[in-house]
């Protein structure tokens, strides 16, 4: 798999890669197809092996994003969401397991932009400081979000405050990651 060399997901993904050997696999669906599938002509319902992608095109989804919220997006989380193609990736911190959230597709890339405008909306209404979430952790279902205004890592659960910082930034989070089989 071509790996990407300066982008923060890369030496993770090649991990990963090593540890999900061989490659999990998904039920395909025609309605989500992706660039992860490594089958020729799925059809429905298929049993197919995927893997992460690098992304081949620019997407301008983040600065949409950033019309849309009237504000700058932190470039940490720009470049987590537009370096890959992938399902999400299962991983482990001294803190716990937790899931790397990906974008599919460019469908799913907007159905990630809808999500992070809404996320941010509900932040705005409970006064809580904007954060955009990137992971999930298992298994008490907590968000790990940056801080759009220092990049640093939080710990937050759906309607709360940030409860704890993990990490400065988000890049130093990624390096102390190892990846787990997913599932």
């Amino acid at each position: 798999m071509p790996v990407m060399n300066d982008h923060m997901l890369s030496p993770f993904i090649e991990q990963w890669i090593a540890t999900n050997d061989p490659l999990p696999t998904i039920q395909y669906q025609n309605e989500w197809p992706s660039p992860c599938v490594k089958a020729d002509s799925p059809q429905e319902n298929d049993i197919v092996s995927w893997q992460p992608v690098p992304q081949s095109t620019q997407t301008d989804m983040f600065d949409r994003l950033s019309d849309a919220l009237e504000i700058e997006v932190h470039p940490a989380i720009v470049e987590f969401y537009s370096g890959y193609w992938s399902d999400p990736l299962a991983a482990q911190s001294q803190e716990g397991e937790l899931v790397l959230l990906q974008a599919w597709s460019p469908e799913d890339m907007e159905r990630l932009r809808s999500n992070l405008i809404g996320h941010a909306l509900a932040k705005r209404k409970m006064k809580h400081p904007l954060t955009f979430f990137f992971a999930c952790t298992e298994p008490d279902d907590g968000i790990l979000s940056i801080a759009n205004d220092d990049g640093s890592v939080w710990l937050e659960y759906p309607g709360k405050r940030p409860t704890r910082q993990i990490e400065e930034s988000l890049p130093a989070f990624i390096q102390r990651l190892s990846p787990r089989p997913s599932a």
